[in-house]
């Protein structure tokens, strides 16, 4: 399943339904989907994400190039990368005082 989170002020992200839970969670809201930030909460919101984000770093051990053989040409994408646009969606929200939806 996907999850798709609009504003008036940013185009559409979608992430798959595991990431966006995780998404959902980091930013102290419930996982449930269709739901919706106010865009007078969106900044703590916000600040909850890039918290979270920034203590998945910092609790995340780099991975070593040759641990897994394996995956080789296939490299991980950090929670980090993946809410990257969020990020963005929710600042540009933020910014243009709009509420974000998903659904």
């Amino acid at each position: 399943m996907l999850v798709t989170f609009s504003t008036d002020a940013h185009a559409d992200i979608t992430m798959f339904n595991d990431i966006a839970l995780i998404m959902l969670d980091m930013m102290g809201h419930s996982k449930t989907v269709p739901g919706a930030i106010l865009a007078t909460d969106i900044p703590m919101a916000l600040d909850r994400l890039k918290t979270a984000i920034n203590a998945e770093k910092a609790s995340s051990p780099a991975q070593d190039e040759n641990e897994d053989e394996d995956n080789k040409n296939e490299p991980a994408v950090s929670l980090a990368n993946r809410a990257l646009p969020l990020i963005n969606l929710l600042t540009a929200a933020a910014e243009a005082e709009c509420n974000v939806m998903w659904k």
